[in-house]
């Protein structure tokens, strides 16, 4: 073990994942024994070891912990219809920096949706994690749900899943599904991870279904859920855990 891995005055490595719930202190020095944590890249398998868990970046079984959830700031939002995505707009119209005014941390935002479309859109203080879940490398998905005019037949799923063309290149879904149909409108969801400029309105577009109202519920593996239009919520616990496992941080 290197010995700049060792934090003068920090806390006793088991002690860190015991107080983060991995598991008992016992049972989390048999963990470090099996050689399945690490902190800062390297494996640890030593019992001595004292960390700063403020600082330094401790996996288990290649999951990160998240251990200063001050430090890590992530807001989920349910964007509205109309509002910018954005944290300022030279036009006056309203961004999605009205809907968390009351953090004082500088956000960024995760990706874009347009203003006719509204759900989740993620936030966050750390710009690493924005970039990487952007990235088109770590295929990050988003999930959507689009009410469209008209019968949905089977073979659009297959037009979508086997790739269309669009004006700026191939375009495949992840995931297509119809959830319900009522009168002469349908209602489906659509799994794409790519985040091209209003990308699934152009896809349904390009198969003869432009959309009527399209949310996004997904992103990786954040969900709306129950949250309510122009609100947010903090991301936390097993949830802010998965999303940086997402991109491998």
């Amino acid at each position: 073990m290197r010995k700049d891995l060792y934090t003068a005055g920090g806390v006793r490595l088991q002690k860190v994942l015991a107080q983060a719930g991995v598991a008992s202190r016992r049972a989390a020095e048999q963990m470090i024994a099996d050689g399945r944590v690490s902190v800062d890249g390297q494996v640890v398998r030593g019992q001595g070891m004292r960390v700063d868990p403020t600082a330094q970046v401790i996996h288990v079984d290649g999951e990160r912990l998240i251990l200063d959830e001050t430090k890590h700031v992530v807001l989920a939002i349910n964007k509205p219809v109309g509002v910018v995505s954005t944290m300022s707009d030279p036009e006056g119209r309203p961004t999605v920096a009205d809907i968390v005014a009351g953090y004082p941390e500088r956000l960024y935002h995760v990706g874009r949706l347009d203003i006719d479309t509204s759900g989740l859109l993620l936030l966050t203080n750390d710009g690493e994690l924005a970039n990487r879940l952007t990235h088109p490398s770590y295929e990050i998905s988003k999930t959507y749900v689009a009410r469209l005019h008209g019968e949905v037949r089977p073979g659009v799923k297959r037009r979508l899943m086997a790739g269309i063309e669009l004006e700026d290149g191939p375009i495949a879904v992840d995931g297509f599904r119809v959830v319900d149909t009522y009168g002469d409108i349908t209602t489906v969801e659509i799994v794409v991870h790519e985040g091209r400029n209003r990308l699934v309105r152009r896809m349904m577009d390009a198969v003869g279904f432009p959309v009527r109202e399209l949310v996004r519920t997904g992103f990786g593996p954040i969900r709306l859920d129950h949250l309510q239009p122009g609100t947010s919520r903090r991301v936390k616990g097993n949830a802010l855990t998965a999303l940086y496992g997402a991109v491998g941080l």
